[in-house]
């Protein structure tokens, strides 16, 4: 492949596996689209699903999963921990190889014209591929949830799509698609099960309260461990590194009197972010080679050339 354009598509589904199967297996349809994994969290009720193609093939693969997705995703019986807005959440394109950051843009629109013309979903574009500045930030879209803005789309002009219907689709709610520069998602979890303390630590590390640089937080509390943990998306991971984060964290931890015990990535991460002294650093739990994305993509074309898949 000489172009490569990453999908990094968020589900509001963390638990049914055949449903996760049945999205993942749609994505291995589409000729020059592969599936590089998919990560599944029960607490969030939240996957991520990692795929790469060309700029046309990962058009169509991603169309394909929103379709389905949508379709198997009711989002009135659906409660998680995370932010939500739709069945699909979020949909972001990442440039990997030959590929410009315009040219994952044009992909985003095109899929978000095709999602709200066929499905009749409404959508918002976010990151590099926003067309309004106020909707630059995920959060500020998703703000108030699948809920809140079920209401507010029809009465308040701020919070009407981008593009599709002027209210949230009945199941699946609305879908936010963007393009945007590797992101990594990092939990760091506390030796405490108050949620208040790990929020506390959210506030101050993450980049809209003063803190650091790319870096958005929130703090959760985490039933499966009965831990408290304090949720990342590092969007500027060389600027602000792994490292420095969980320092930060730790730092601001035993200000009240915890301290962190462990850490997770979730999904794939560029390689230049991480080491093995990193990793021991940051007591990351069950992390293999695999989740490096240079790796997992070597890993995944390697088998597709030798079954004569590309």
């Amino acid at each position: 492949m000489q172009q490569i354009v990453e999908c990094v598509m968020n589900v509001s589904e963390g638990r049914d596996t055949l449903k996760l199967e049945t999205i993942a297996r749609k994505i291995e349809t589409i000729p020059s689209a592969f599936l590089l994994e998919y990560s599944a969290d029960p607490d969030h009720h939240r996957t991520i699903f990692s795929f790469i193609g060309t700029p046309s093939s990962i058009f169509a693969a991603s169309f394909a999963a929103v379709k389905e997705a949508s379709q198997l995703i009711d989002m009135r019986e659906h409660q998680g921990v995370h932010p939500r807005i739709g069945a699909v959440d979020v949909v972001p394109f990442v440039p990997v190889q030959n590929v410009s950051m315009k040219q994952c843009v044009a992909v985003a629109h095109r899929l978000g014209k095709k999602i709200s013309r066929t499905l009749q979903i409404p959508v918002y574009f976010y990151a590099e591929a926003a067309l309004r500045p106020d909707r630059k930030h995920l959060s500020t879209i998703r703000k108030d949830q699948f809920e809140g803005v079920h209401e507010q789309i029809k009465s308040d002009p701020r919070r009407k799509p981008d593009l599709g219907p002027d209210c949230l689709h009945p199941t699946a709610g609305a879908t936010v698609i963007g393009a945007r520069q590797p992101l990594i998602a990092f939990n760091i979890y506390l030796n405490t099960s108050d949620v208040g303390q790990a929020r506390k630590i959210a506030g101050l590390i993450r980049e809209s309260g003063g803190g650091l640089a790319g870096v958005q937080a929130l703090g959760f509390y985490i039933e499966r461990k009965g831990l408290a943990q304090v949720s990342m998306n590092v969007t500027h991971y060389r600027k602000t590194s792994l490292l420095k984060i969980f320092k930060k964290v730790q730092k601001e931890a035993r200000r009240l009197q915890t301290e962190p015990v462990c850490s997770e990535i979730i999904g794939l991460v560029p390689q230049d972010a991480i080491n093995p002294r990193t990793i021991r650093t940051l007591h990351l739990e069950n992390f293999h080679s695999g989740q490096i994305l240079e790796n997992r993509i070597a890993e995944v074309l390697n088998n597709a050339s030798r079954l004569g898949g590309t």
